[in-house]
């Protein structure tokens, strides 16, 4: 008899307290530890740059550029490793240890809209990072391009805002 396969639940993240947030939600909501069986498979993708993406690189003789595109490379793969262990490490706090985890090179908003794809994720799990319109424009969104690219649902999990009481505030509900 052939297993079903359960709806895969695919959460996009990168190094940010956003990305962790969202997945710490994601774990809590839809995979809580005290249901055995959960409806969803987890996989938790990562989406590192290539190293030529990061900087203008120019051909030189003296293989000085090889060497940097290397080292640059190297630490990329040591923050993805990082990354990723990172998740491993909060699945395993909520008692989530069937989880698929993946890094794949490339552009984050189309690797993720086509690992989506491709793996056929029914749900796409993205953090934000609250940045606003201004920085939106100039950064890019990776939620706001996935929201409109992705061909599955997206959910945005967006961080509480803490609300800071300024000194005087404090003071005038002391007196």
């Amino acid at each position: 008899m052939e297993k079903t396969r359960k709806p895969l639940m695919m959460v996009g993240i990168d190094e940010s307290e956003h990305s962790f947030y969202a997945l710490e939600w994601t774990l809590t909501n839809f995979f809580p530890s005290e249901i055995p069986h959960h409806y969803f498979q987890l996989m938790v993708l990562h989406a590192k740059p290539s190293p030529s993406s990061l900087v203008e690189i120019k051909v030189s003789e003296s293989g000085s550029t090889e060497e940097f595109v290397s080292i640059l490379g190297e630490d990329l793969d040591n923050m993805a490793d990082k990354t990723i262990q990172k998740a491993k490490e909060i699945c395993s706090s909520k008692s989530v240890e069937d989880v698929i985890t993946q890094v794949l090179e490339g552009d984050a908003r189309n690797v993720l809209c086509e690992a989506a794809e491709k793996n056929g994720a029914t749900v796409l799990v993205l953090g934000c990072h609250g940045y606003g319109a201004v920085k939106r424009v100039v950064l890019g969104s990776v939620s706001d391009y996935c929201v409109q690219h992705a061909h599955c649902s997206v959910m945005v999990v967006k961080r509480p805002k803490i609300k800071r009481i300024s000194s005087s505030s404090r003071l005038h509900n002391l007196v």
